[in-house]
């Protein structure tokens, strides 16, 4: 991604409902020029979607948690089966270390938390599992300033918007 494709991914965030051509002004291209970033970035797969971004305390689930799992060998797929099944898991991710999975989880209450647990425990497959209860959102997801760092140089501007300076 050069710098282009990341002012357009920031204005998107800023502006998340704006159409291609409030794009182009906001970001000083021309309107084909955002398009076919905005194409070329969905075709490569780095924007995944343009879903409504959800706050799940106000959507009535704010207690979250981390758990760790130890499963037992081989049986990874079963363990990723019966965790799709589990509405309260919000990700799951296969780890190195003492745990081989990591999931989030959200919950309406402690006690809606405890069932997800048991639930989780009750498998035959999960071997150990450990939880964390998140107290507060210390730094809230985000990927924009990791882009811009990366953000490689290029003119990715057209000749009459490109600096005279």
């Amino acid at each position: 991604m050069d710098q282009l494709d990341v002012a357009i991914v920031e204005a998107l965030r800023t502006h998340p409902r704006v159409g291609d051509l409030e794009l182009s002004r906001i970001t000083s291209v021309a309107r084909a020029t955002v398009q076919s970033r905005l194409t070329k970035m969905e075709r490569a797969g780095v924007i995944t979607g343009y879903g409504p971004d959800i706050d799940l305390v106000r959507a009535g689930h704010p207690v979250l948690a981390f758990v760790t799992l130890e499963i037992a060998q081989g049986s990874l797929d079963a363990v990723s089966a019966e965790l799709d099944l589990l509405p309260n898991i919000l990700e799951a991710y296969v780890t190195s270390g003492t745990a081989d999975v990591v999931c989030k989880i959200a919950a309406t209450s402690h006690e809606d938390l405890q069932a997800s647990l048991l639930q989780i425990s009750a498998s035959p497959t999960v071997v150990r599992s450990t939880s964390v209860i998140v107290l507060s959102e210390l730094v809230p997801p985000r990927d924009l300033p990791m882009l811009r760092k990366g953000a490689t140089d290029g003119v990715g501007r057209a000749p009459a918007y490109r600096s005279t300076s």
